[in-house]
């Protein structure tokens, strides 16, 4: 770490707000004029609109992730999580992986913890959900559904079979829709492979409390993907809720049971718990509450944006719309970041904050390979496009949006290289438990046990004798 006097400015987290704040302070930033410090749990930034792609095998993992050490060569990056915060004495307490928790000063604050995945009290749903805001579970998601497949080709009872090839998707929004429409694309094509599963033998459930799926994209193309996913033969029970889960056995409130042994979970997010910690004002939902400018209220040297802050959306306002927040979407977390970074660097020189406004310019969704929908918006006008063309545009938009030019280029040769070579099927699950093997060779070999040979006496009579030799 970093023992010079310099003014510090602190990053508390590496994603979409965290990545891009730094790397916006570092460009402005003269030489020497501050340290710029990010702390985070993992050493690389998720770029999670590509998680459902990653789960199917479209893009390959690390080129959805960017490391926070390559991306910011200038700045000081710390593996770990901050665990509380000081604001009198101004100093971060820093967990690491390993040794004893530390304290870090700064003289400026950016708070950029995210969201978590909002769950509720279900009975089973902590031991069967899996959810999707990493990359670690995507990856999981795609082996485990491969997994299934292979544990369904490999036997003849139908309880077994009919449980591994069933498959539940709670949460109809983007995460939802996305990952669905991906893992159905994915488990299809693998059927080829498997002489025992036809396409009819795998079952697909998507359940929302909402009466409607897609609302980022609108009405109307939400309509079109529950109607596309239901085509595909995908059962979508909207107004419905998850009322338990457990040992598999799938419970619906409009009572619909189904047993299945895959359970994925993309029903909202939540700010990071962690935020309670930090003794910063929250809203009512547990968000940082901040000022236009992206301030802290009551604060002038603590910032905030992203899924973990209630930003006021000035835009909506300015249309008429009360009391409107900016959505949790990587859209604004990617524009706020930016006005966040130049704010603090406006704030160390004593210089005037800038207000946050802006209008969505629409939304994109993919539902599998060349299947999407998009809503792009030009000032006053609306642009609706579905199918194919809004499949290009779901790549086109987010193969820019993916930071630094390294992971545009490898993502788009994973595109490239899609359009001519088939998807793999293959799944990588021992790599989850890559010791097992060795650990089982290299444990101790059991005595064998004595084993009783019977014989005959010649008179009809058996005898025991035992093999053991003397020692």
């Amino acid at each position: 770490m970093s023992t010079t006097e310099r003014p510090r400015i602190l990053v508390v987290g590496g994603g979409y707000v965290g990545l891009y704040a730094a790397r916006r302070i570092l460009k402005k930033m003269r030489y020497g004029e501050a340290t710029v410090t990010v702390v985070d749990p993992r050493s690389y930034m998720t770029y999670q609109p590509f998680l459902p792609e990653a789960a199917a095998g479209s893009i390959s993992p690390r080129h959805v992730v960017v490391p926070l050490r390559r991306v910011l060569p200038k700045a000081e990056v710390l593996t770990g999580r901050v665990t509380s915060i000081d604001q009198d004495r101004q100093v971060a307490t820093v967990a690491p992986h390993v040794g004893s928790a530390y304290e870090v000063p700064f003289d400026y604050l950016v708070v950029a913890l995210g969201a978590v995945s909002r769950t509720f009290p279900i009975p089973g749903l902590a031991e069967q959900g899996i959810g999707m805001k990493g990359v670690e579970e995507a990856i999981g998601l795609r082996n485990h559904v491969l997994e299934q497949m292979d544990k369904a080709d490999s036997t003849t009872d139908e309880e077994i079979r009919r449980k591994a090839l069933t498959f539940v998707f709670v949460g109809g929004g983007f995460a939802g829709a996305e990952t669905i429409g991906e893992v159905e694309d994915l488990a299809r094509d693998a059927t080829r492979y498997y002489p025992s599963i036809k396409p009819a033998d795998l079952r697909f459930l998507l359940v929302d409390v909402a009466d409607r799926i897609l609302p980022e994209v609108g009405p109307k193309l939400g309509e079109w993907g529950l109607e596309h996913l239901k085509q595909r033969g995908i059962e979508v029970h909207l107004k419905t809720s998850l009322t338990s889960c457990v040992d598999g056995h799938v419970v619906l409130s409009d009572g619909t049971e189904v047993d299945s042994n895959t359970l994925v979970w993309t029903a909202g997010v939540k700010p990071n718990p962690a935020l309670a910690e930090f003794g910063l004002p929250l809203g009512p939902r547990g968000h940082v509450d901040t000022e236009p400018t992206l301030q802290v209220k009551g604060t002038t040297h603590i910032w905030s944006a992203g899924d973990n802050a209630q930003v006021p959306d000035l835009a909506s306002r300015a249309a008429g719309v009360e009391n409107a927040w900016c959505p949790p979407n990587a859209q604004h977390a990617l524009r706020q970041a930016k006005v966040l970074g130049d704010n603090v660097i406006s704030g160390l020189r004593g210089f005037p904050q800038q207000e946050y406004k802006h209008a969505s310019m629409g939304a994109v969704a993919g539902l599998g390979l060349r299947k999407g929908v998009a809503m792009i918006k030009l000032g006053p006008l609306s642009f609706r496009f579905r199918g194919r063309l809004g499949w290009y545009l779901h790549r086109g938009y987010h193969g820019m949006a993916v930071p630094t030019w390294n992971r545009k280029i490898r993502v788009f040769a994973d595109w490239t290289l899609g359009l001519f070579l088939k998807r793999e099927v293959v799944s990588l699950g021992a790599m989850e438990h890559p010791r097992e093997e060795f650990h089982e060779a290299a444990a101790p070999v059991p005595a064998a046990r004595p084993v009783e040979r019977r014989e005959s006496d010649g008179a009809g009579r058996v005898k025991e004798k035992s093999t053991a030799k003397a020692g």
